[in-house]
C-alpha cells in the first residue's frame, strides 16, 4: 500500500508539474523558464520536439549531478525524465494546441498560474522518493554540495540554464526572470504540506 501511495504521488505530481510547464511555454513570447528557454531554442535551431530536448538535457545532467555529489550516476532518473519529456510533448501537442492566448494580461496570468502549478506538482512528486528528474536532482545536488535550502538551490539551477539559453537566443524576457526567482519559492511553499500528508498516509496504511 505504501508503494501505491508513493506511485500515486509520483504520477499525479509529474502530470501536474508538466501541465504547469506547458502553460508557461504557451506564453513563451513574454519569456519562459530557463530550462524551457533552452529547450525551445534548441527545438527552433536544431529540430526535435521540446520534450525530446528535455530528455537530452536530462541525460547530460545525470553526469553533472554525479560529479557534484561524487556518487555513481543515477541512471533510474533517466526513466523519470523520459516520462516528463513525453508528458510535455503530450500537453503541448494536445491541450495547448487548441487555443491561443493573445492579451498581455491573460498571458501574465497564465504565466503566474503555471508557476504555481509547477511548484505544486514538484512538491507532490518529490514526496514519492522515486528517482527524481535530473533537473530536480540537480537542485538537490546543489543543496547537498553547497548546504543551501531548496529555494536557493532551485534558483541557482535556473540561473545556470540561463547562460546557454541566452547564447542560443531562446525566448528570454521578463517572464523568464519571474519564473527563475519564483519557482523555487513555489516548491518551498507547498513542499512541507505534502511532506506531512505523505507521512500521515504512510503511518495510516
Amino acid at each position: 500500500m505504501k508503494f501505491f501511495i508513493r506511485l500515486l504521488f509520483f504520477i499525479i505530481g509529474l502530470t501536474i508539474m508538466t501541465f504547469g510547464v506547458c502553460m508557461t511555454i504557451k506564453v513563451a513570447d513574454i519569456g519562459v523558464g530557463a530550462w524551457d528557454a533552452l529547450n525551445v531554442a534548441l527545438t527552433e535551431k536544431v529540430g526535435l520536439s521540446v520534450g525530446k530536448w528535455v530528455m537530452i538535457d536530462g541525460a547530460l545532467l545525470v553526469i553533472i549531478n554525479s560529479l557534484l555529489v561524487k556518487r555513481r550516476p543515477d541512471l533510474l532518473s533517466l526513466l523519470t525524465i523520459i516520462i516528463i519529456g513525453s508528458l510535455v510533448d503530450f500537453w503541448l501537442f494536445t491541450v495547448f494546441e487548441l487555443f491561443n492566448v493573445d492579451h498581455l494580461i491573460a498571458k501574465v496570468c497564465m504565466l503566474l498560474l503555471g508557476i504555481i502549478i509547477v511548484g505544486l506538482g514538484a512538491a507532490i512528486y518529490l514526496q514519492a522518493k522515486f528517482p527524481q528528474s535530473p533537473i530536480d536532482n540537480f537542485m538537490l545536488a546543489i543543496r547537498e554540495r553547497f548546504g543551501v535550502n531548496l529555494m536557493m538551490a532551485k534558483t541557482i539551477g535556473e540561473i545556470t540554464a540561463l547562460v546557454p539559453a541566452f547564447i542560443l537566443k531562446g525566448p528570454i524576457s521578463y517572464g523568464t526572470f519571474i519564473i527563475t526567482f519564483t519557482v523555487g519559492p513555489a516548491i518551498q511553499l507547498f513542499f512541507p504540506h505534502f511532506e506531512k500528508l505523505m507521512q500521515r498516509l504512510q503511518a495510516k496504511y
